[in-house]
């Protein structure tokens, strides 16, 4: 397949088109896409998956700016995928994330790419798994998940990256939520945004009342704790702290096993969740009940698509 030739030469128009076809909702596409799909997930999984979530206004697009380029100016190949919200009226969605990041969008280390969430909960699009390992086949060594951005339940995301990135606003009446359950106790780092000017003050304190709630959360499954920080991506001061953060949560997730153990789990939940969706709940249910289901699993871990599993 040409696509695929492209795609692990590291074309970007192919990478584009690729993507296209995964998100395509035509059945005359599904095969080719599913092809693909097989093609390139031997070539998938080296990377560092990154979501990012926070409320609208919180500056995701300029922190994601500003981080992308210092990676890209590292050497380091940097891939977007930024989830925009679609109308529930007229279905559309204006993937304005490609204008927003001008600099890191004609970085040529850098691929941005915006997609339509078409009403799927969480903050992701509905292929944004699979249009990650087109990434990764692709040579991206970080992948970039910009949610949609509409606050505490944007847990989804969480299911897809190895290292959960939140950023919040100082006096925007977040603080009290600091000590309640949900997406805070999710998140690897907590990131107070535009702690510059005027506000600097503010976004200090906010991270001491966000770093003391934290204190009530119990300890994480990988031994890791929650980092609390502040940054300014306008005027580039504190973004190099959270790289390094970072850095060490990959390292250390990858000395203890924990993040090929993650994985797996990650795979697992979206293939019992792709089940329920397109088989339905009685018929997960007998494959939960006579055992098949862990049968899936094992033929899932050793390089089968989920939609392989759920037409067999």
């Amino acid at each position: 397949m040409d696509l695929y030739k492209g795609i692990i030469k590291g074309d970007i128009a192919s990478l584009a088109k690729g993507i296209t076809l995964i998100e395509s909702t035509l059945y005359e596409d599904e095969k080719r896409a599913q092809e693909l799909l097989k093609n390139c997930l031997p070539k998938s999984g080296k990377s560092i998956r990154i979501g990012i979530t926070g409320i609208p206004g919180v500056g995701k697009s300029t922190f994601i700016e500003n981080f992308g380029k210092l990676l890209t100016n590292k050497g380091k190949k940097v891939a977007v995928l930024a989830i925009d919200p679609t109308s529930e009226k007229t279905q559309g969605s204006i993937l304005g994330d490609k204008s927003r990041m001008h600099k890191l969008s004609s970085d040529k280390n850098a691929f941005i790419r915006p997609s339509p969430n078409r009403g799927t909960l969480g903050g992701v699009a509905s292929k944004t798994r699979e249009s990650i390992i087109l990434c990764e086949a692709a040579g991206f060594e970080i992948i970039l998940i910009e949610t949609v951005g509409v606050g505490q339940s944007e847990t989804t995301v969480k299911k897809l990256v190895d290292f959960f990135l939140l950023l919040m606003l100082a006096g925007a009446g977040d603080e009290l939520q600091g000590i309640k359950r949900g997406i805070m106790e999710l998140a690897d780092a907590l990131v107070i945004t535009k702690a510059d000017g005027d506000n600097k003050q503010k976004a200090n304190n906010a991270a001491l009342e966000y770093q003391r709630a934290l204190h009530l959360f119990p300890a994480m499954e990988n031994g890791w704790t929650t980092k609390v920080s502040t940054c300014s991506a306008l005027e580039n001061k504190g973004v190099v702290k959270i790289i390094e953060a970072i850095d060490t949560f990959n390292n250390k997730m990858i000395n203890n096993n924990w993040k090929i153990k993650n994985r797996i789990e990650q795979n697992s939940y979206w293939l019992h969740l792709k089940i329920k969706e397109e088989l339905g709940n009685k018929k997960y249910k007998s494959l939960v009940d006579s055992g098949k289901i862990k049968l899936l699993e094992k033929e899932l871990e050793k390089g089968k698509t989920i939609q392989q599993l759920i037409e067999y």
